[in-house]
């Protein structure tokens, strides 16, 4: 019989469950509409239902225990607290409802936090105790492992490195404040550039026959391998951001890589040169040569799920 762990990657619209082994093969998929649920304890019923219903008729496997990636989530206290995009409001005891109604080990952490621990246990982060995962999609997370274990501080809200402040007085964040990393150096953060350069520049650029809504970071890097002036600047000028942030966080982690994960890091080249190329201009010269900078190596398709498994994967080994 072979012990399996379900990894849990709960979004706002959907919640993705997959039945993941010790070496990260996934056996079985499933998964849930998490709006469907206005109540955490009516999710937690339909996780163990839908888990009963993927374990129907594999006597070959042995559910050991739920590790759940969720926006908001404390690893420290088991919670989710406050998620702008979930129903459930208020502070959840996430870890707490689903062991009381499963029987089974439950741990839960951010969605950046639980790649870190898929890049260690599953990607190119095996045998490495220092290491930093940049998620960049819509915003821009991060994990820290420093000597094998993953950062989660005093509040179990430690490593928000898209929080940090990069320009004083800078761009709105969601977050409520100011030029933080994310909404210069991410998905969104890229489109942002753009729309500013299009609006002080004369260049012409393919770009310009877009509405704004239709700028994507997709169509921005097409743009660029293509040779857009206009695409290529913004791409440079977030690889300088992405390397400012990569800098400091050099600085108190001294890490052996930062992997660089999500749909922005899919511009390959186009982004990772002058990230390279920037980061070891702005780091501080005793750590110059001292690190990589590396896609990851977890299958993005997945990597929310291995990424939720190894939470207990970890506690395992």
């Amino acid at each position: 019989m072979k012990d399996i762990v379900a990894g849990v990657d709960i979004g706002g619209t959907n919640t993705i469950i997959g039945f993941v082994d010790s070496e990260g093969h996934i056996l079985a998929e499933g998964r849930l509409s998490t709006p469907d649920y206005a109540f955490a304890d009516d999710f937690v019923a339909a996780l163990d239902q839908k888990l009963k219903e993927m374990m129907e008729g594999r006597d070959d496997l042995n559910l050991i225990g739920i590790g759940i990636g969720a926006p908001n989530a404390n690893f420290n206290k088991g919670t989710i607290e406050l998620a702008p995009n979930l129903r459930w409001k208020g502070i959840i005891p996430m870890v707490k409802i689903t062991e009381q109604r499963t029987g089974l080990k439950t741990r839960i952490t951010n969605d950046a936090n639980a790649a870190a621990l898929g890049e260690m246990m599953f990607g190119g982060g095996k045998g490495m105790k220092n290491f930093v995962i940049l998620t960049l999609g819509t915003g821009l997370g991060s994990g820290i492992v420093v000597d094998g274990e993953v950062v989660y501080g005093h509040t179990g809200f430690a490593g928000e490195l898209g929080h940090m402040t990069v320009v004083e007085g800078g761009r709105v964040c969601g977050c409520g404040r100011r030029g933080c990393l994310e909404t210069y150096a991410s998905a969104t953060g890229l489109v942002r550039t753009v729309i500013c350069l299009l609006s002080d520049r004369r260049d012409e650029s393919v770009l310009r026959d877009l509405k704004s809504r239709d700028i994507t970071s997709r169509r921005v890097a097409e743009a660029a391998a293509a040779g857009d002036i206009i695409a290529m600047e913004a791409l440079d000028q977030t690889a300088r951001m992405i390397a400012l942030g990569i800098a400091n966080a050099v600085i108190f982690s001294s890490p052996e890589t930062i992997f660089l994960f999500g749909g922005l890091a899919k511009a390959g080249d186009a982004l990772f040169v002058p990230v390279r190329k920037y980061a070891d201009e702005l780091v501080m010269p005793v750590f110059r040569g001292t690190f990589n900078i590396l896609p990851s190596g977890l299958p993005e398709a997945n990597a929310a799920t291995l990424g939720s498994s190894a939470l207990i994967w970890k506690e395992m080994k």
